[in-house]
């Protein structure tokens, strides 16, 4: 039996169907209502970077644009719109059914050297002492008095070891402030390919952001009251990362308004290097009720 990573692997590995369209397929497992976006983002930068000769991908733009269907394959239509000498452009359809349900915009760069600088690291207690997302799931759960719930969701498996450094209560509801620490690394190791674990990242990256942005309403991650979606999503590579190692996502939420929340992120390595840093804008519209 393949471990959840080798499964994500498994996901971002696409099939070349023809020049410059690439599959992807869907995780098998309980039925979703909808692909995960991190899964497409993923994806999209997987068939991007399978274009692109030399150099590593430095920043990308995506909008998400119809919910996709975990039951069906997804093509991925590359654009070549340009090849540069230093840097290199290409922008990705990811199509189901006939429509576009995501766009990607990607760029790429040669290896250069220049002046640096880049913001402290924020404190936070060493990932080995805390809990792992198992354990505060279910702590947190059976302090609510949810513990059902939590058997109902304990048997999927994540691809990531994540480690919470600031309060979060997915169970209960009650304000909080704006902000998130999060450790992260793949639940095991990866290849040496630069693009990989820039792939790898991004999937992360999706799944906390929003969550960032709904703390101070408090509106837990199970709330029916809510329609909840990505909506974009942009990052930007400023150093080489491992996603095999301990990396602390440090977030943020500025702002929401118009039923949108916006939310940012700063990724630094253990030794302090700011390595990525992720922005997203999200739905969180109060569904009318009868």
């Amino acid at each position: 039996m393949r471990t959840a990573l080798e499964e994500l692997l498994a996901l971002l590995d696409l099939e070349p169907i023809e020049v410059n369209l690439f599959r992807g397929l869907s995780p098998e497992g309980p039925a979703s209502q909808r692909v995960f976006g991190g899964q497409v983002l993923g994806q999209a930068l997987v068939a991007a970077g399978r274009t692109v000769e030399s150099g590593i991908a430095h920043s990308l733009h995506a909008y998400f644009l119809r919910p996709g269907d975990p039951k069906s394959p997804i093509l991925y239509q590359v654009d070549r719109t340009r090849d540069g000498r230093s840097f290199t452009t290409r922008r990705v359809k990811a199509i189901q059914h006939g429509q576009a349900i995501f766009h990607l915009e990607a760029s790429f760069q040669r290896p250069e050297s220049g002046p640096e600088h880049q913001d402290p690291m924020p404190r936070a207690p060493d990932p080995e002492t805390l809990p792992t997302w198992a354990e505060l799931m279910e702590r947190t759960a059976r302090a609510a008095g949810k513990s059902d719930a939590w058997e109902g969701v304990s048997t999927h498996r994540r691809p990531f070891d994540s480690r919470y450094a600031s309060a979060f209560d997915p169970w209960v509801a009650r304000p909080l402030p704006p902000r998130l620490l999060v450790w992260i690394r793949a639940d095991g190791s990866l290849p040496d390919q630069p693009l990989l674990h820039q792939c790898v990242l991004a999937y992360a990256s999706d799944f906390t952001l929003i969550d960032t942005a709904l703390l101070p309403h408090a509106v837990v991650w199970d709330d029916e009251d809510h329609q909840i979606a990505s909506l974009d999503h942009a990052m930007w590579f400023h150093r080489a990362l491992r996603a095999d190692e301990w990396l602390l996502l440090a977030h943020e939420s500025p702002a929401a308004a118009g039923a949108r929340a916006f939310s940012q992120a700063r990724v630094f390595a253990r030794d302090g290097r700011l390595v990525a840093s992720v922005v997203q804008e999200g739905l969180v519209r109060p569904r009318r009720r009868a």
